[in-house]
Parts: C-alpha cells; sequence; structure tokens
C-alpha cells in the first residue's frame, strides 16, 4: 500500500493581524486542528519533520516566502504536497497593482503600493508553486470567515485601519477570485480547494470550534472519505465536503480547480485502514445522479438551471462526465457514479435519445434497479421530443420540465421524489448491495 511518509505540508492560521483588523479565533483553530490530523499517524501519517505550523506572528511575509523555498527544497517528483492557509484574502479590483493577495501577519495597509509590497501577490503564490518539484500538490483556502451563519465578517473585506489606502469604495474586496484559483492550478498535478465561491463569505456555525468548510474537511479527512485502499484522495476529499458544506449553508459552495492526471492521495485513511466502500449515510455518496448529453441546449440547461437547483435543496449530485477518475475508462467512471447514486435522471431532449453513451447510461441505471427490485430511474423531460421513447423509459412516470406554467410544481415533484426513500418494486425480492 501507498504511504505519506514522503509527504510535505505548510500549515497556516493567521487571526491576530499587525497592522489590520483581527479575524475569529476558530482561525488558528482551524490550523491547529488540521496540523494535528496531518502530523496524526493513526490519521493523516505526515512525518512532523516534514509538515510546518506557522500561527499568528510566526507568519509573517519573510517566513511565508521561506518555508514555500524550503517546501521547493525538500519535496521530490513522487511526493505529494500539502498546503492549507486561513487567513485574510484580499483582491484588488483595478490599477497597477489589480490583483489576488495572501495578507501575512505582518502586511502594511497604508496604501495599495504598501499592500502590494507586504503581501504575497498570487503570481508569487503561484510562482512558489511552480517551484515545487512534487507532482501532487493540494493547496486549501480558507480565506474568508464570518462570526455567525450568513453573515460577512466585513462587507468591505478587511478591517485595514484609519490610515489604508485601501478604502476607496469598489478599490478592494474581501476574498480571492476564481480566476486566480484558476491560474494558482494551471500546474500539472495541482488542486486547489477553496471554502466558497468569489461571490460569497464562507461561515462559522453559532458554538462551532471550526469554520463550517473546515469542519467538514476535517470530518472527511478523519473517516468522513470512504476508502477501499488505506488512503483519502483528493477527487473524494472534494466530493465529501462540498454536499456538506453547502446543506449547512445554503450560500456556500467550495471550489475545486485542478490539473489533474490521478486521484491522488492527500492522507491515510484511519491509520491505513482498507476495505470501506465509498458510500455515505443511507448508504449512497449521492442522491442524484445527472445522465445528459454535452450539448447546447442541454448543458446550460443542466449547469446553470438544474444542478444549481437541487444543490440549493441540500442534495449531494453527481453530473455525467464530471465525477470521473482520469486515467479510468469513462464506462467504468460512468458505472461508478450510477452504483453510488440513490436516483439517477435521464436528461431526455432529442440529443440524449440518439447519444451512444448516453443509452449506456440509462440501460445501466435501470438494469442496477431491476437486479435490486427499486426503482432508480427517474425520466426527466426539458424538450419536445422527436418520436417515441423507447419503451423501458416510457413506462416510467417522467417530469416535464420544459418551460411552462407546470414546471415549477414538477420541480416539487422531482425535488420530493429525490427526498423519498427508493420505491420498491412489489413483491419483487431485493437483493444486497455489495461492491464499492
Amino acid at each position: 500500500m501507498e504511504s505519506m511518509a514522503d509527504a510535505h505540508g505548510l500549515v497556516v492560521g493567521i487571526a491576530a493581524y499587525q497592522h489590520i483588523g483581527p479575524l475569529p479565533p476558530v482561525v488558528v483553530s482551524d490550523a491547529r486542528d488540521v496540523y494535528a490530523f496531518l502530523i496524526d499517524p493513526a490519521r493523516g501519517g505526515h512525518r512532523p519533520e516534514n509538515t510546518r505550523l506557522l500561527i499568528d506572528a510566526q507568519a509573517t511575509g519573510q517566513a511565508l516566502r521561506r518555508e514555500l523555498a524550503d517546501l521547493a527544497e525538500r519535496s521530490s517528483p513522487d511526493g505529494t504536497v500539502f498546503l492549507y492557509l486561513s487567513g485574510h484574502g484580499i483582491r484588488i479590483r483595478s490599477g497597477p497593482r489589480a490583483g489576488d493577495y495572501l495578507l501575512p501577519a505582518d502586511a502594511a495597509s497604508t496604501s495599495p503600493a504598501a499592500l502590494a509590497r507586504t503581501a504575497i501577490s498570487g503570481d508569487e503564490f503561484g510562482q512558489a508553486l511552480g517551484r515545487l518539484p512534487a507532482r501532487r500538490v493540494l493547496v486549501v483556502f480558507d480565506c474568508c470567515h464570518a462570526g455567525g451563519i450568513g453573515t460577512p465578517k466585513s462587507a468591505a473585506g478587511p478591517d485595514l485601519g484609519p490610515d489604508a489606502g485601501l478604502a476607496e469604495p469598489g478599490l478592494s474586496e474581501p476574498g480571492l477570485s476564481e480566476a486566480g484559483y484558476e491560474a494558482l492550478a494551471r500546474g500539472r498535478g495541482r488542486a486547489i480547494l477553496a471554502s466558497s465561491r468569489d461571490d460569497e463569505f464562507s461561515v462559522v456555525l453559532p458554538g462551532a470550534a471550526n469554520s463550517l468548510f473546515t469542519l467538514h474537511l476535517l470530518a472527511g479527512l478523519d473517516g468522513g472519505v470512504a476508502s477501499d485502499d488505506g488512503l483519502v484522495r483528493v477527487f473524494d476529499l472534494f466530493e465529501y465536503v462540498q454536499p456538506k458544506v453547502t446543506a449547512d449553508s445554503p450560500g456556500q459552495h467550495p471550489v475545486f480547480k485542478g490539473n489533474l492526471e490521478e486521484n491522488f492521495p492527500v492522507a491515510l485513511y484511519g491509520g491505513g485502514r482498507r476495505g470501506t466502500v465509498a458510500r455515505y449515510d443511507d448508504g449512497f455518496r449521492y442522491d442524484a445522479y445527472i445522465s445528459y448529453v454535452d450539448r447546447e441546449p442541454d448543458t446550460t440547461w443542466v449547469w446553470n438551471w438544474l444542478l444549481p437547483r437541487l444543490e440549493q435543496a441540500g442534495l449531494r449530485v453527481a453530473v455525467s462526465g464530471d465525477v470521473g477518475q482520469p486515467g479510468v475508462a469513462r464506462v467504468v467512471n460512468m458505472e461508478r457514479g450510477i452504483e453510488q447514486s440513490r436516483r439517477t435522471l435521464v436528461i431526455l431532449s432529442p440529443a440524449y435519445l440518439k447519444d451512444g453513451f448516453a443509452h449506456f447510461e440509462n440501460v445501466l441505471a435501470q438494469n442496477l434497479g431491476v437486479s435490486e427490485g427499486r426503482y432508480r430511474l427517474v425520466p426527466v423531460q426539458i424538450a419536445r421530443l422527436d418520436g417515441d421513447l423507447p419503451t423501458r423509459l416510457s413506462m416510467l412516470t417522467s417530469v416535464n420540465l420544459a418551460q411552462g406554467p407546470r414546471a415549477e410544481r414538477e420541480f416539487k415533484r422531482l425535488l420530493n421524489a429525490l427526498e423519498a426513500p427508493l420505491p420498491s418494486h412489489a413483491g419483487w425480492r431485493r437483493e444486497p448491495r455489495t461492491g464499492a
């Protein structure tokens, strides 16, 4: 079994800034708890000498640059690097110094020039990542915390003080941009996991010991992400964290960006325990698997209308083509996603009925349901169809979400079906579920 002996890390938590308003103490708790997990041989499996922790005054710009340079020296091409940063991030929106910045503990704020000089720009951070020889790099950002659920820590961004040169409205805003995350993820073998979208705030639930994102991140690392090989892998971690966070805070959607060729490990699972299957809670990883054809107008409808609304309802959703593991046959990834989903939504359109892979997906889901004695498939019509449906699909009650006065009522029917237990075929014997 692969180990984490060649894993290296840097964990940073800054709440007490020298020249900028503080963040809640939970920021430091987040960093300490992530670090404690990583270096625990019975959990994360990182060697303590390979992973560093910088808290508050320790995390100056000079110290952060030194640690990033040291990571480049001691990590290897076949190793893993885990970076976790919790603190202030800011975006300068205009002017010669426009861009994303990570704020170390000693960042100055008297002017945009001072901030750009003492903070770490997205370009500088990206260059530091580019110097890492490791081809397995995960960077986790939890850079915008709130004092209570749905309440931003500051609507205008970090409290930069009365003399700050960034006080002009519209010049700066809190957090880092998704474009910045995209740029950081361009390196081969690099993944970026952020606590929220760039127009959202990360939150802390009242009385919680950790921010919501880090709470679920730690839960996923510490057994929530199932594993059959004793390792916690990067795609599986995001697939666990994202729906958990959004279910607890519908206005927060963790972001994942990556340029990966493998689903690489970031920690040991339970000290290396094997044999747990990749399903959660009621036995399924997802509430729904969306089987659709990636062609317009179907693509825009699925990603801009259907998926956001299902996630806002707190459902865990997998989308065909989006949850597959790189380097694995497409049909294998389809089978894995459908098996791990309670229901499969078949997005019916003229293009869907002509597509071979779509045919494979809905036949697979229907055959799985027949073998279990349960109805797995939900046909969802989004356009006028050319000709009749195959009998195996037409025999099922469909949901019609094509534009019309009944679309909202039909969508509520769909939500009710997805939130209900799997219906069974009367009189059929249900076989036990096995395997991954």
